[in-house]
């Protein structure tokens, strides 16, 4: 499967849920967002890496990358190989200079550690596709869910809340205004109402 590459290009506070984050990734030579809600640890962990901050005492993805330089261990590449229900599932996969060893880690993780060894991230067409925003221009591409279930679109009903009464034209206007505004969170909401109206 080929896989895509993605860069970190946002990272917000949570609109709708407290103490989380927005972290949003963005296709390398696309123009296709994939926000992912992370905790606030993990948050901080990727922002002092990016801001190249030095915390007192070292975090833990930072004990983790000195565990695996002290042993020749690096981290090669990060890839983001499922959803499920909603939940990115990623692996990181390491070598030691012999043998290459795949492990599994939460998304949130996995970055904090990826900014850390600077390995590239990437991920595969379905998931961007089904969990994905994409920019064309001006215009904006509302991307299909194709692996939604009747659950799935029950759950979808009920996270948007307040958008279920508004036109699909409200409902464009407002992806448009959060888009601009790099609300990726709220803008993936709007989506899934957006999508879940297609598929009725």
């Amino acid at each position: 499967m080929k896989k895509i590459e993605l860069d970190i290009v946002g990272l917000s506070y949570s609109q709708t849920q407290s103490g989380a984050y927005a972290l949003v990734l963005g296709e390398v030579n696309g123009r296709r967002r994939l926000p992912i809600i992370i905790g606030s640890f993990e948050a901080q962990a990727i922002a002092i890496e990016i801001e190249k901050m030095t915390p007192s005492r070292p975090l833990t993805h930072d004990l983790f990358k000195s565990f695996g330089q002290a042993f020749n261990i690096n981290i090669q590449e990060i890839i983001i190989y499922n959803l499920v229900d909603g939940i990115f599932y990623a692996k990181l996969v390491c070598f030691d200079g012999k043998k290459t060893v795949e492990i599994d880690a939460r998304t949130s993780d996995a970055i904090a550690v990826s900014v850390r060894f600077d390995c590239p991230i990437y991920t595969y067409e379905f998931i961007l596709s089904t969990a994905g925003i994409v920019i064309e221009g001006n215009d904006f591409v509302y991307l299909e869910n194709i692996n939604e279930t009747p659950e799935d679109k029950t759950a979808t009903h009920s996270a948007t809340g307040s958008y279920t009464t508004l036109s699909e034209e409200e409902l464009k206007t407002k992806l448009q205004d959060a888009l601009a505004e790099e609300a990726y969170e709220k803008a993936a909401k709007i989506r899934d109402e957006l999508n879940k109206r297609k598929a009725s």
